[in-house]
């Protein structure tokens, strides 16, 4: 079983569209996650822009990846390096606690977090 950052049993973060390195909807990670994409986040334009510029672009559909791009309003199961990348620059989405791993807690602090929660 998986946990969240509040030591409780780790809850979907999106059937639709569907996320997770798993494809489960689950923020869950392992050895082969290189990216950890632990971090349940609430999509918003600003974020979309910044990642875009950043170089990963989360709005365009990639049908051969089976992604069909996101849109503000969506979550998702972001990377926790973009994520930090994200908090430095002032432009960091909105975090689902309930649906983040508890492993995101070795890079980011509890209280960091729920300045950002969404839950």
């Amino acid at each position: 079983m998986a946990y969240n950052v509040f030591g409780d049993e780790l809850i979907p973060c999106s059937l639709d569209p569907i996320t997770g390195f798993y494809r489960n909807g689950k923020c869950d990670t392992c050895a082969d996650d290189r990216g950890m994409h632990t971090v349940c986040v609430l999509m918003t334009n600003e974020f979309l822009k910044f990642s875009k510029n950043a170089g990963n672009d989360l709005s365009t559909p990639a049908p051969q990846y089976a992604f069909p791009g996101l849109v503000a309003g969506d979550r998702w199961c972001l990377c926790l390096s973009r994520w930090i990348e994200a908090y430095e620059e002032k432009v960091a989405p909105y975090v689902y606690l309930k649906a983040t791993h508890i492993s995101v807690l070795e890079f980011v602090d509890l209280d960091i977090l729920k300045q950002f929660a969404a839950d």
